[in-house]
């Protein structure tokens, strides 16, 4: 038997580790066998991420299931690791995976700060770990402090599992010990076709006491190989040839050991060993000062929290941390280019070998609906640099190529990396144009002061644009084309605002014409969109779509699960024609198009849902598949049988707001909306509409997006509004046209 000692300080404290290792024949050197199998990414529904509040630290984390997921720099669109999780063993009766064998409680030391406490206590009763997550606002590093407590008085060995997927993606990776620590770099061709390196360095307080990189899945993997026989009998320093890596390194503990690991990122193994050093060296606790400060400058800078959440500690805090998760969205390099989450739905089901769109890429309509949050809350300055970015980075000035289509000029993409449009592949631009989108930049624009007249010489094509093409066009859930209430709502809208945008530069030819045009859409609307034959209540409402303008012909809509008529099925865009001003609150029409959302059916053609609690929320529209099956609960993107859309919170925001405008109580919505909040007070993209299947708990995140950062802004809105008593996101300019 070999037999080792090691004195550790650790937290002031001396103390004595003794362990017993079994001899064995240690596999050293090189792996080679190559190349383990395919990457994925983590779940989407992230109860911990945050970055510190500098513009200096390109590194922003995430945590699901209790660990480490994805890590992304240098940008807000580049994830690196899959997760970074503990394994532990005892040697002889057990090897367990930290995410699996553990039951997780995730706590904020400060309400006021994106700091997290991850608590995972085993199931067995055997040990617990408690993990804080920071980064070190002067450099590029994750900084995690962990503390591990054997509560059986048992002795275990902890090894930290890393699975990078470095500069987007996993199939190539390159993974070595470089005498201190595990180190990491992959190459991929991302944004304007450049080859970009990233490399990461993984180091612990304590030093490994032994390490392994290997290969997902192979022998050589870490993982596996102690599952074997519960030793660690490769260590291999590192890989023949890039591959989906794996690394491990071993921590020693005792019976109750606190540690920090530094996971520090660079273009450059030099840079990213030098942050994580240098973490390391001022320590997690200076850090986690610095980190907390300046979330608290932030949130305090905001206006306070309203009446209509600051008295109940689940939406106080959902509010702060929507405040908060709004500002980490934004990427350090490109100011006002802000994701619409750092997650990709569904992500464990999604292949992870290369960079994949998930929701780290910027929809101007979710950039429009995060601003106006952050304009509620009292963030003008953040506001308007996302209005800066979109007619700056994301406008679309010549016909430019997109995903099987060309976008006009003064159009803009489904999306675009946070670099925006210019060295942009026509994949990473999407298709197809959304004119909702258009109108949405014109509105921010003009809510933000954004008036100059460089600016306005860009609106001005662009409301042409819209004008000329319009009002038919792909809708906001991006998946049917034709007259939407939804988007020619926002098109009336933003041609309104551009008309303002125009006589402030002296145009008034143009803002008569664009007005003229937004008013005849608005007396055709009813005609090309309001059904009188309906299967709904009283049969007469706003249809979700109409292709041919007709909304009493036969004609139908397709999905996964077959075809229906385009009568029959109704969604909540209409609403948007009273929150922009365009109908009052108290029309009737709009008021007969509310009752088809309560209507009772089947499951999956229903709208709304009421819990036990009395929360209410909303599906998306009847025979929406954009969610996991209920068959096997496996997520949207593995083609399971029985797949449907789930409930989405921020429908219950849109529908407070209507409430609002009529002079109602919004209160239950909001409620709604903190209710269905995750661990981390994150409000989710959708939630589990039922009890009889149990993938997850009744109005729980599902494996969608959280945060959905279009609900984060939906949030801060209803509630300012509700203190406001009036929608504050209401352009007044377009009230006052139309006398709402």
């Amino acid at each position: 038997m070999i037999r080792w000692k090691a004195i550790l300080a650790c937290t002031g404290a001396a103390i004595l580790l003794t362990a017993t290792i079994p001899a064995t024949a240690q596999a050293t050197g090189t792996a080679t066998d190559c190349c383990g199998g395919g990457a994925s990414w983590a779940t989407g529904n992230k109860s911990a991420l945050g970055t510190s509040t500098t513009t200096g630290s390109p590194v922003w984390f995430t945590v699901a299931d209790g660990v480490t997921s994805e890590v992304f720099y240098p940008r807000a669109d580049v994830p690196n690791i899959q997760d970074m999780q503990y394994v532990i063993t005892d040697g002889t009766s057990f090897v367990d995976l930290e995410r699996d064998a553990t039951n997780h409680v995730v706590t904020m030391p400060d309400e006021k700060a994106l700091q997290y406490t991850v608590t995972n206590t085993a199931k067995s009763g055997k040990y617990r770990i408690t993990t804080d997550y920071v980064t070190d606002p002067a450099r590029a590093t994750l900084i995690t402090n962990t503390r591990f407590q054997s509560l059986d008085g048992g002795t275990y060995r902890l090894y930290l599992l890393a699975n990078p997927s470095m500069a987007g993606g996993g199939a190539n990776d390159n993974a070595w010990w470089d005498g201190t620590g595990l180190v990491a770099s992959g190459t991929e061709t991302l944004f304007g076709g450049t080859a970009t390196t990233v490399v990461q360095a993984l180091r612990v307080s304590t030093g490994f006491t032994a390490h392994d990189n290997g290969y997902a899945g192979a022998a050589s993997d870490c993982l596996t190989d102690l599952r074997a026989d519960k030793n660690l009998n490769n260590q291999f320093d590192n890989l023949s040839g890039t591959g989906n890596a794996v690394q491990c390194g071993q921590i020693p503990v005792g019976t109750d050991t606190t540690f920090t690991v530094a996971l520090g990122y660079g273009s450059t193994a030099t840079a990213a060993t030098s942050n994580a050093t240098g973490s390391l060296s001022t320590g997690f606790s200076a850090i986690a000062t610095s980190y907390r400060s300046g979330w608290n400058s932030y949130v305090n800078s905001l206006k306070p929290a309203p009446a209509s959440v600051s008295g109940d500690t689940q939406r106080r805090r959902a509010y702060y941390v929507a405040a908060m998760a709004l500002k980490t969205a934004e990427d350090k390099q490109h100011p006002g280019a802000s994701v619409a989450g750092l997650a990709t739905p569904w992500g464990n089901f999604t292949n992870g070998d290369q960079l994949n769109d998930g929701y780290h890429r910027v929809w101007g309509r979710d950039l429009y609906q995060q601003a106006t949050g952050l304009l509620a809350a009292g963030d003008t300055a953040q506001a308007k640099r996302m209005a800066q970015f979109l007619w700056n980075s994301q406008w679309i000035g010549s016909p430019t190529a997109g995903d099987g289509m060309t976008y006009p000029a003064g159009s803009f993409p489904r999306y675009s990396p946070v670099s925006g449009v210019n060295g942009a592949s026509a994949q990473q631009l999407g298709c197809c144009e959304q004119l909702d989108q258009d109108a949405d930049a014109i509105l921010l624009a003009w809510l933000t002061g954004l008036t100059d007249g460089s600016t306005y010489a860009k609106v001005k094509t662009t409301a042409n644009h819209i004008a000329s093409t319009g009002p038919d066009t792909t809708e906001r859930w991006e998946e049917q084309y034709g007259k939407s209430p939804s988007s020619i709502a926002a098109e009336i809208a933003g041609l309104i605002a551009a008309g303002a945008i125009a006589r402030a530069n002296g145009d008034t030819v143009s803002a008569t014409s664009w007005e003229s045009t937004a008013d005849s859409w608005r007396n055709s609307l009813a005609g090309w969109t309001v059904t009188t034959s309906g299967y709904w209540g009283g049969h007469t409402y706003y249809e979700r779509l109409d292709r041919a303008g007709s909304p009493n012909d036969g004609a139908t809509i397709c999905f996964d699960e077959g075809c229906f008529y385009e009568h029959d099925v109704t969604d909540f865009g209409f609403l948007d024609l009273v929150r922009l001003g365009i109908r009052p609150a108290a029309d009737a029409t709009i008021a007969n198009s509310v009752a088809p959302t309560a209507a009772a059916s089947d499951g999956n053609s229903s709208v709304q849902v009421t819990l036990p609690n009395g929360d209410v929320y909303f599906h998306r529209y009847p025979h929406d598949n954009y969610g996991e099956s209920t068959a096997n609960c496996t997520g949207w993107p593995a083609n399971g049988s029985r797949r449907f859309g789930r409930l989405w919170p921020v429908l219950s925001g849109e529908r407070g707001q209507y409430e609002l405008a009529n002079g109602r109580s919004a209160a239950v919505y909001l409620k709604s909306m903190a209710d269905s909040a995750n661990d981390g007070y994150f409000v989710p993209e959708q939630v589990w509409d039922r009890a009889d299947v149990g993938c997850f708990g009744l109005g729980r995140p599902t494996g969608s997006a959280g945060p959905l950062m279009w609900a984060e802004g939906q949030y801060l809105r209803l509630a300012q509004s509700m203190d406001a008593g009036h929608n504050l996101d209401t352009p007044s300019i377009v009230k006052s046209r139309y006398g709402t």
